[in-house]
């Protein structure tokens, strides 16, 4: 592994599947569920989810580029959820729930790539919100390894296990 790893702060939906996803993959070295694109200062589980704060439940994901690139976690990301519903995945509806990207500078003509080629996989409009800027707040201590620590939980069983096993189906060569 090198010293120097990348970051990309991605939305696609509940902030529990994204992070389980991530936590698979082989190069990824953090992920940390939280929230983005909205504009309190201060954002709490509670406030994200009135839909009043303008954030959206996300993951800021670190990874090496030494192991794997900008280009495969966006692959992963077109995977793990339905970028053509606006402002829902599933039963989880509100713009909390909205497909965002907040990539920095460097990265947005990948990132811009990346979204043209999610519209080839789905055949449809993407309606994934792309920044450039944004602040990233870490989630509360109970929402993070949120997958790991309630694995028999519904919400996991039911919703969380179909994406890890898709994204098992898929993905298995870049599985830790």
């Amino acid at each position: 592994m090198t010293n120097k790893t990348e970051s990309i702060i991605l939305g696609g939906g509940c902030f529990w599947c994204l992070e389980a996803s991530y936590q698979l993959i082989r190069g990824v070295t953090k992920v940390a569920p939280g929230y983005a694109g909205g504009d309190d200062a201060s954002p709490t589980y509670e406030k994200v989810c009135s839909g009043r704060t303008g954030h959206a439940e996300v993951v800021k994901v670190e990874f090496d580029p030494a192991e794997i690139n900008l280009a495969q976690i966006l692959d992963i990301f077109w995977t793990i959820h339905d970028p053509t519903t606006l402002n829902r995945q599933g039963y989880d509806i509100g713009t909390e729930y909205r497909s965002l990207i907040i990539c920095d500078q460097n990265q947005l003509e990948i990132v811009q790539s990346s979204i043209e080629g999610g519209k080839k996989i789905w055949g449809k409009n993407i309606t994934t919100e792309l920044m450039t800027e944004g602040e990233f707040y870490q989630a509360e201590i109970e929402h993070q390894d949120y997958f790991a620590k309630h694995p028999e939980q519904a919400y996991c069983q039911i919703v969380i296990n179909p994406k890890l096993q898709k994204l098992r189906d898929q993905y298995a060569s870049l599985l830790r």
